[in-house]
């Protein structure tokens, strides 16, 4: 094996093992039991655990950053944009697990910037920016594209930490629900969200629909209740007009 080989391979055991048991409760000497290895190596390579974690976090800290970045800008349209953006973090979920486990715990302090929390802040400055743009095209007040990013990524993020567990439903249908609370709002939820556009039309027409046959419907039944009304006010007029015209003699005095 080669020393770039060589390398690699505790790399990759590295990460399977700092994602089961964190930093603090990996020893050198299992990583160098793992790879078949005695424990100079792992110094050699990396000069301790500590060094060997940094490469670790660093590389899925810019793999994931990669990822979702280049899926922001993938795409013209808003709404595009933030599906493929947090489908990107869900297939990075599902594709690198233990690269996201380890990510998502508070990194150690030797590993500089490659943290779970300065990862959403790289991604939430990529969103301030696209926002700001989006913003300003609107004559909205861009000072607070800061604050809708960091709200975008949180919400992303933090139903990524939950579904690396319940893997519930699948990451597209996560992605659509995700997207469709940030771009619609409580108020006007899909019933149906799809990432796919022509389903979104297919389901708004249905939609439209429904909501046609809703609006007959009643106003059918306002006109019923209004000719139910009319009718009732004739037979009323009639027996007034019935009790004043009566001829029936009246007792005399």
């Amino acid at each position: 094996m080669t020393g770039k080989e060589r390398r690699e391979q505790l790399l990759d055991i590295g990460r399977t093992l700092f994602a089961e048991r964190g930093l603090d409760g990996t020893s050198v000497e299992e990583i160098a039991s793992a790879a078949g290895v005695s424990k100079p190596v792992v110094y050699e390579h990396f000069g301790g655990k500590e060094g060997l974690y940094a490469v670790v976090v660093d590389r899925e800290f810019e793999r994931l950053l990669s990822l979702v970045t280049e899926a922001l800008n993938s795409a013209i349209h808003y709404r595009s944009k933030l599906e493929k953006a947090a489908l990107a973090l869900l297939e990075y979920i599902e594709g690198h697990p233990d690269g996201f486990r380890i990510l998502v715990r508070d990194s150690h302090g030797g590993t500089g910037t490659g943290s779970y929390a300065s990862l959403l802040s790289e991604i939430a400055g990529e969103v301030e920016y696209i926002l700001a743009q989006e913003f300003d095209r609107h004559d909205y007040d861009d000072k607070f594209a800061p604050l809708y990013a960091q709200s975008l990524v949180g919400m992303v993020a933090l139903t990524g930490q939950w579904w690396l567990d319940v893997r519930k439903p699948k990451r597209e249908e996560v992605a659509a629900h995700v997207v469709n609370l940030a771009w619609n709002g409580l108020a006007g939820l899909e019933p149906k969200p799809s990432l796919d556009p022509r389903q979104r039309r297919k389901e708004m027409e249905r939609a439209e629909k429904r909501a046609e046959k809703a609006a007959a419907k009643a106003e059918k039944a306002e006109e019923k209740a209004a000719a139910r009304a009319e009718k009732a006010q004739r037979r009323s007029r009639r027996e007034a007009e019935a009790d004043f015209t009566d001829p029936s003699p009246h007792p005399s005095v």
